[in-house]
């Protein structure tokens, strides 16, 4: 099924370019990289790699990455940026590798593109080595609700409040900006921690994080609302 990813390969690419976009950079990239140091992993899936962007952070943090992704122009630039690591066509849903293959499996907001999410926590699950980690970032509920509305503005163009409406569902809704259409699915936060705990994993660390560097309105907004969870989750180790 098309969920608008080839079509706006290069619209991301443009967008996203070196860093990342604002959020990536000033909310999300501080704590997971926190994570990977406290975690002294050897080996790590980035799972939805995209361009390659963590897999070049966690290269550059002494981790050996591999990154696999569905979308072959993301893909093909990941290998130009970054030729000397190893990048794979693939979907999460049929991890190409062995069990117990890494000790850091990373989902960076993929588990939002996933329409069978269960499936593939349990693939991610299955190629953790035992003590290994899965860290994911991800959309919380709150925003994945309404965020094709976005915020609700007064006449002047003022963020007011955002909507949550249909939490307990779960429905895919298409989000369109900076000439990217991308499908993202939004779901209950019970419904990713029934899955994980189903799965066998224990929690290890939870956030909902904040910005902690940029300025101005966008520094704001990701404080008034819970725009990302940030999760790490254990494969028990064989006693």
């Amino acid at each position: 099924m098309n969920n608008g990813w080839d079509h706006s390969a290069q619209a991301w690419l443009d967008s996203m370019g070196e860093r990342g976009d604002w959020a990536r950079e000033h909310v999300l990239d501080p704590v997971m990289l926190s994570r990977v140091a406290a975690g002294r992993f050897r080996t790590a899936l980035d799972v939805g790699c995209g361009e390659g962007r963590f897999c070049r952070m966690l290269k550059g943090a002494g981790v050996t990455a591999t990154g696999i992704d569905p979308t072959r122009p993301l893909l093909e630039t990941a290998k130009r940026r970054d030729p000397t690591s190893d990048y794979r066509p693939g979907g999460a849903e049929r991890l190409e590798f062995e069990t117990a293959s890494f000790d850091l499996v990373v989902s960076y907001l993929t588990l939002v593109d996933i329409a069978d999410f269960r499936t593939a926590i349990g693939e991610m699950t299955r190629v953790l080595k035992p003590g290994g980690s899965l860290l994911i970032a991800n959309l919380t509920g709150f925003t994945s609700a309404c965020a094709a509305q976005g915020w609700v503005k007064d006449e002047d163009g003022r963020h007011l409040y955002f909507p949550v409406d249909c939490y307990l569902d779960e429905f895919p809704f298409w989000l369109e900006w900076a000439g990217i259409r991308i499908e993202n699915w939004h779901r209950p936060l019970a419904a990713y921690m029934t899955a994980l705990l189903e799965s066998g994993l224990n929690l290890t660390f939870f956030s909902e994080p904040e910005p902690v560097s940029g300025e101005g309105t966008r520094r704001d907004d990701f404080r008034r609302v819970p725009w990302f969870v940030v999760m790490e989750w254990q494969r028990s180790a064989i006693s």
